[in-house]
C-alpha cells in the first residue's frame, strides 16, 4: 500500500502531473521541460526527484542530454488511469502542443 500512496502523492502536485503527461508523449530533457513549465530549475529538479523516487519516471543519457521518460508500462498505465479524473484538459493539451513543437537542439549546450 505504501507504494500506491507514494505514487499518488507524487502525482498530487499539478506540475508533477503535467511533467508525467508530457513524458507520456516522448522522453524530454530538463531544458525542454523548463521551456513549457513556468518554474525555476531547482523546483523542476525537486519535482523530478520525487517522481523518480515514486518510480513513475526514470532517466537515461542520450548523447549530451539526460532525458526523462515514464518508467515502464505500469507507471504509464498509472498516469493514464489518473488522467481520466482531469476536469480541465486545456493545460495538458497546451503542454502537449508545446513539446511536440519543441526542438532539443535549440536548448543551450549546457548539460541537463
Amino acid at each position: 500500500m505504501k507504494d500506491l500512496v507514494n505514487k499518488l502523492k507524487a502525482l498530487s502536485d499539478g506540475n508533477r502531473f503535467r511533467i508525467c503527461m508530457m513524458l507520456l508523449e516522448k522522453p524530454l530533457c530538463v531544458c525542454e521541460l523548463l521551456s513549457v513549465l513556468d518554474i525555476a530549475g531547482g523546483t523542476l529538479s525537486n519535482h523530478l526527484k520525487i517522481l523518480k523516487n515514486a518510480e513513475l519516471i526514470d532517466q537515461r543519457k542520450d548523447g549530451k542530454w539526460i532525458e526523462y521518460y515514464i518508467a515502464g508500462t505500469k507507471a504509464e498505465n498509472f498516469v493514464i488511469s489518473n488522467a481520466a479524473f482531469l476536469d480541465d484538459k486545456d493545460q495538458v493539451d497546451k503542454d502537449r502542443c508545446s513539446i511536440m513543437c519543441s526542438d532539443r537542439n535549440s536548448c543551450s549546450t549546457r548539460r541537463s
